[in-house]
């Protein structure tokens, strides 16, 4: 018994047989998100040269002080206020040390009224700087983004009581909260600490809130609550995942707030006590004989200044790359 079968064939059924010497073109794997993310990154030369300043900006903190021949407090009555000398550079006429006494001793950013190497004091003022900043960072992300998170999902009156706390607080100064803390608190990293803390956490958890709002009304979270998924699982892994773009850009847009909070609080004497020293600390001792002695003070406010632009830059070129939206508006 014969069996017709009739086949209607279309036109993209076959391909084209490659010609001589030719290879067929196979389709090409996706490189991983973070590969592509770095491309992004140094594909962008604001970004990428913040990126570059920061990092040689931490290997100067932690390496210099390392392979430095002095300390912190290393007092030397003999070499007091001495210009920057610099090998190589010394034979074209800058960075001489040019002063009315003579050293053997090379100091690169020159030294204090008290004959301490400012090259490794702004290393180590800049590390811890850097470290109390971070500390206070991570405390107010994790602060923030669980107060965002319980406001913004739960929502009703829960919602406007946690709304209504975190804006008398916002109304009050920064400065004045700060302040009237470490005064009545003993001067010291923990104190400074406690009082970034304070009021640090409230512009996060209103942008995780604001996401967290626009988050729960989408598809796949309806989807979630509907197949039974509980609200723990919801907001940690469906609500949450979907918001790092903006907790990575806000943390960084902090980061440079917290660094000038912490040099602010140590230039009016607020910060950390001596021997200790930050960037803040130095830039207070180094004023006094700024028209004397300019490089006291020129060092230290250049490597805050660079440490605030590039995070700046860093965050707002971070911004476009995960939010291309923004870019187009």
């Amino acid at each position: 018994m014969e069996q017709n079968n009739s086949y209607t064939f279309q036109t993209d059924d076959f391909i084209l047989a490659p010609k001589k010497g030719e290879a067929i073109q196979l389709p090409k794997k996706e490189k991983p998100f973070w590969k592509s993310f770095m491309k992004r990154i140094l594909s962008n030369k604001g970004t990428s040269i913040s990126l570059f300043t920061i990092i040689l900006i931490i290997l100067y903190a932690f390496l210099a002080p390392i392979f430095s021949p002095y300390t912190l407090n290393g007092v030397n009555a003999s070499e007091t206020n001495l210009s920057p000398r610099i090998p190589f550079l010394e034979d074209i006429g800058i960075f001489n040390g040019y002063t009315d006494k003579v050293s053997p001793n090379y100091h690169y950013f020159g030294t204090d009224n008290l004959g301490r190497d400012i090259w490794t004091r702004v290393a180590l003022g800049t590390r811890l700087s850097l470290y109390i900043s971070a500390i206070a960072m991570i405390i107010d992300l994790g602060i923030g983004l669980i107060y965002g998170l319980v406001s913004g999902y739960i929502g009703g009156k829960v919602d406007i009581v946690m709304q209504r706390i975190t804006e008398v607080m916002s109304t009050i100064p920064t400065m004045i909260v700060v302040t009237l803390l470490l005064v009545v608190l003993k001067p010291g990293m923990g104190s400074i600490v406690i009082a970034m803390i304070l009021t640090g956490w409230i512009n996060m958890s209103r942008i995780i809130r604001a996401q967290v709002l626009k988050l729960k009304e989408q598809e796949f979270v309806l989807a979630a609550k509907t197949i039974g998924v509980s609200n723990f699982t919801i907001i940690f892994k469906e609500i949450l995942p979907n918001t790092v773009g903006q907790i990575i850009v806000t943390f960084m847009f902090s980061i440079p707030t917290a660094i000038f909070l912490e040099a602010f609080l140590a230039f009016i004497g607020l910060g950390i006590p001596a021997p200790l020293a930050s960037l803040g600390s130095m830039i207070n001792d180094g004023y006094k004989s700024a028209l004397v002695f300019p490089h006291m003070i020129i060092f230290p406010v250049t490597i805050l200044g660079l440490l605030m632009l590039s995070f700046n830059i860093m965050a707002d070129g971070l911004r476009d790359l995960l939010d291309p939206q923004l870019k187009e508006r």
